[in-house]
Order: structure tokens, then C-alpha cells, then sequence
């Protein structure tokens, strides 16, 4: 198993409607995809502007399989219902369960 993992940066006020639209908007689109297992939004509880979402995969050759351009269009349909200035991703990183 495969574990994305993605630190956001967004503006306090912004914080649940971030959430809703990416459950909206990016979650359905990568539930289509092959090899994808779930996905979760955690809290920083002493940080109000910082947010993670963790998503699990099957395999990493599953995950990347994903159209970049697919990727791209709902990147843009994401930025247009938050507004691409109120967030931003500070890391991203990959995990492998063993």
C-alpha cells in the first residue's frame, strides 16, 4: 500500500469549505480511479491554517496511472471553487506500507 500525503496551508476562515470542496470535488475523481483505498483529512489542532490529506492506494503504478490531465482539470475546478489564493500545498510526500 501506497500512502500520499499532502500538507495544505489555508486560510483559517476557509478551512471547511476546503474540506467540503475537496470532498466534492477531488474525491470523486480519485475514487474512479483504480488502486485507490480512501482518503482522510486531518487537523493540525495547534495549527489553524494547516491541514493534511492522506490518501491510500494499492499500488504506486495505480496512483500515477491517473491522467495528468485529469488531474489538471480538477486542480483548476478545485482552485475556481475556493479561490486559487486561499490555499497552498506545502509538502507533499509518498509512504510505503511494508
Amino acid at each position: 500500500m501506497i500512502i500520499e500525503w499532502l500538507g495544505f496551508s489555508v486560510k483559517p476562515q476557509l478551512r471547511e469549505k476546503f474540506v467540503i470542496q475537496d470532498r466534492e470535488i477531488w474525491t470523486p475523481m480519485l475514487a474512479q480511479a483504480a488502486g485507490f483505498l480512501g482518503k482522510e483529512v486531518w487537523f493540525d489542532p495547534t495549527m489553524s491554517d494547516r491541514l493534511f490529506i492522506i490518501v491510500r492506494w494499492q499500488s504506486r503504478e495505480q496512483w500515477k496511472a491517473i491522467s495528468p490531465e485529469l488531474l489538471e482539470q480538477t486542480e483548476q475546478k478545485f482552485a475556481l471553487a475556493i479561490g486559487a489564493d486561499n490555499y497552498q500545498m506545502i509538502e507533499s510526500k509518498e509512504y510505503q506500507l511494508q
